[in-house]
């Protein structure tokens, strides 16, 4: 039976967020304070290995008493609900602790009980796991102690792909690591996570995967199965009321197998004035990289441009010793000086046939705007379009003194990429980055062809080249529902080939809950890079709008307004809340800045943000990169917290969800009561929320939640009932 004179959690307590994974919940003797035991966990190691579709997994803790009275006990573990508890191993001399496993039910109980008694609803998001319990015998004043806990976990199957769940909880380790280790053979394709940051080595014909586990948040992992060339998954997420989410993977073999699509790259490099110095070094250098990674029946062209055009020759050369002895003298060779003749540059880049059976890749790098030649960026980049035909073009911008409307449009027209380079940034690792990525092409030109669903709003809109080791990854909208084959068919050495998953769209999906907010994240940054390239309207602009205020993004189209204390909002069955930032309601008019206006910092800026925001592909970059917006913005100014996806404003003490609006029903709840915990377990989105404060205002869709001393302590089957209902449906 779970003790309830058990004192503080002392990790919760600790000024340190790490309390991921286990930790010791502390029985106090009698008169003794809550604050006189001290535990500190020292590290927290996570090691999985593979088996087939079997998980094997050892977490090792070490917790350290650095009080000046001895500690003692229960130590508590979240486990996913499919596990398999196999053993616990801490020793005191020649006895052993063993531990025992209590389902989620019994896990809810407790979480709950601690959260009510140190108001900390961090251990919330931990509902629903299960939870191994175990004594742990006393630690005397400076001991360290060392827990290993070992279980395992049958793997889902989502597609083509084994899914891998571990539960970090609210709070990322600060002194931990994850690893996960398959044996040499096994049949896995390129590993993707959409919650977190991974890094894929592969030493002795294994694959490791290392995870970022600080931010916290479930780890949700997945392993294409080798299936043929391509590995394809496909993931629902539904809320009532309105369209469902989507995400598609499609992940190719780590490494090339059989025939491999030839390449024409052609590398072209700005000269002009402005590069010399470090700049045209570092150029050099990525180029000189980027000629070592050619295989023999790959072909390459060198075009430098600053006044004028020179180039390395007039065709294609073959990617072989003596061709490219001469391609790296020729690279030694260039100076800086001139002027920026862009359009002479294109037209030497895009000229000429291309080959149907290779695969054309243009590489343009500069560092300014055009000064010779045509230099209006519209007419460059309409010129342009009409020439590149099968051409993919990635484009490199070095510095604030680009134009981001020419190098954005460029990047579109040409199925590519834009890799904006800021000032103090290596150009050398950003090209060769970029090359190494696009060396081995496994698919291209692909494209959807069926669904049981209509699919809208897909990012990205068109699908690009499919490169070994490298996943694409899509999320759209689907309407309505259906279960059936999707079908995606893509071209290799000049054959169709086709891939196919089932995949059921539900009217109301509830897993897979980090889909919307990544979706929300590429659409915005689809949309404000159209804004730039094809003017604003004001439906883009509160669509942009609409999408940073539900999922907590803001955008340069998100603003908010300081509003007198007298504006106030009143709920049918609740006291006014007053507002002091909302958002604006409708569209002030916005004019996007001309193309040859698009240059400078603020563009440069606002260019890279789009890009990157377009292409996050999991929750940890998505998180960050709408963190550093809500730190670019507000600054000094009015206090913001993001949590859950969601912005929070506060006012007079209650941190206010900035999507909250006048129309909404408020229903105020007092916080850690059983209403708090019944809304909880209703509403399990709400636990990320609860963290910004004990006094916070959560907007829903037709009713918002207000957790607030002196709310309800209660609620009625039919009051939760509705109220959850108008939390989650759109009216």
């Amino acid at each position: 039976m779970f003790r309830s004179i058990l004192g503080a959690t002392a990790l919760l307590l600790s000024a340190s967020p790490a309390a991921a994974q286990g930790w010791i919940e502390i029985e106090h003797p009698r008169g003794s304070t809550a604050a006189d035991p001290q535990l500190q966990r020292v590290s927290a190691d996570v090691r999985v290995t593979l088996d087939g579709r079997i998980a094997h997994v050892e977490v090792e803790e070490r917790f350290r008493n650095t009080g000046s009275r001895v500690t003692e006990g229960s130590y508590l573990y979240p486990m996913p609900g499919e596990a398999v508890f196999q053993n616990f191993s801490l020793w005191m001399g020649d006895q052993e602790v063993r531990g025992e496993m209590m389902n989620a039910e019994q896990a809810r109980g407790i979480y709950e009980e601690i959260v009510r008694r140190l108001k900390d609803p961090a251990l919330l998001t931990l509902a629903g796991h299960g939870l191994v319990r175990a004594q742990v015998f006393p630690i005397q004043p400076g001991e360290t102690r060392k827990i290993i806990l070992r279980y395992t976990q049958l793997l889902d199957r989502a597609g083509d792909a084994l899914r891998f769940r571990y539960p970090f909880g609210a709070r990322g380790p600060a002194n931990g690591s994850l690893r996960v280790t398959l044996p040499e053979g096994e049949g896995v394709g390129t590993p993707y996570s959409p919650t977190h940051t991974l890094n894929t080595t592969r030493p002795g014909g294994r694959t490791q995967i290392s995870i970022d586990a600080s931010t916290g948040g479930d780890l949700e992992l997945f392993l294409p199965l080798r299936q043929g060339l391509v590995g394809m998954t496909a993931l629902p997420h539904a809320e009532a009321g309105e369209d469902g989410y989507v995400m598609l993977l499609l992940a190719p073999a780590l490494r090339q197998e059989g025939a491999v699509v030839p390449r024409d790259l052609t590398f072209v490099i700005d000269v002009s004035g402005s590069m010399s110095g470090q700049k045209l070094e570092q150029a050099r250098a990525a180029v000189r990289q980027a000629l070592g990674s050619l295989r023999p029946e790959d072909r390459f062209r060198l075009i430098a441009f600053s006044s004028g055009v020179r180039l390395f020759r007039d065709e294609f050369a073959t990617a072989r010793g003596g061709n490219l002895q001469a391609a790296r003298q020729f690279i030694d060779g260039l100076n800086a000086d001139g002027g920026t003749n862009i359009s002479a540059a294109l037209d030497a880049a895009l000229g000429g046939t291309v080959a149907e059976n290779r695969l054309p890749i243009v590489f343009f790098l500069t560092d300014g705007v055009p000064s010779v030649g045509e230099q209006a960026p519209d007419r460059i980049a309409a010129l342009a379009a009409g020439r590149i035909g099968r051409n993919r073009v990635f484009t490199i911008g070095v510095g604030h003194d680009v134009n981001t409307y020419l190098l954005d449009r460029l990047a579109q027209e040409g199925h590519g990429a834009v890799e904006y380079v800021p000032p103090e940034a290596d150009v050398e690792v950003a090209v060769g980055s970029l090359v190494s990525k696009l060396s081995r092409p496994a698919l291209v030109n692909l494209r959807l062809v069926d669904s049981p669903v209509r699919l809208v709003d897909l990012s990205p809109g068109t699908l690009p080249d499919l490169f070994f080791g490298e996943e694409l990854v899509v999320f759209g909208r689907y309407h309505g529902s259906g279960e059936g084959d999707i079908v995606i068919e893509g071209e290799r050495n000049g054959r169709r080939e086709r891939f196919v998953t089932s995949v059921v769209f539900p009217r109301m999906e509830a897993g897979n809950d980090f889909i919307p907010r990544l979706w929300a994240s590429r659409r915005i940054g689809d949309l404000t890079r159209q804004v730039r390239l094809e003017g604003s309207s004001a439906a883009t602009i509160q669509q942009i709008r609409d999408l940073g205020l539900r999922y907590g993004i803001l955008t340069e189209y998100t603003s908010y307004l300081v509003q007198e204390p007298q504006l106030a909002t009143r709920g049918p069955d609740d006291r006014s809340v007053r507002r002091d930032m909302m958002p604006m309601s409708a569209p002030a008019t916005v004019t996007a800045p001309s193309p040859a206006a698009q240059t400078g910092a603020a563009a440069f800026d606002r260019a890279q943000e789009s890009g990157r925001m377009s292409q996050a592909t999991n929750l940890a970059e998505a998180d960050k990169l709408a963190d550093e917006k809500v730190e670019k913005q507000v600054g000094g100014g009015p206090a913001i917290r993001r949590a859950g996806g969601r912005v929070f404003a506060e006012r007079d003490g209650i941190w206010t969800d900035v999507a909250h609006t006048e129309k909404l029903r408020i229903v105020s709840v007092a916080p850690f009561s059983p209403a708090y915990f019944a809304l909880t377990r209703a509403l399990p989105e709400l636990a990320a929320s609860l963290k910004v404060a004990d006094a916070v205002l959560i907007a829903g869709r037709q009713a918002s939640i207000r957790i607030v001393n002196g709310g309800s302590e209660s609620l009625s089957a039919a009051e939760l009932q509705r109220l959850v209902r108008e939390f989650r449906r759109a009216g």
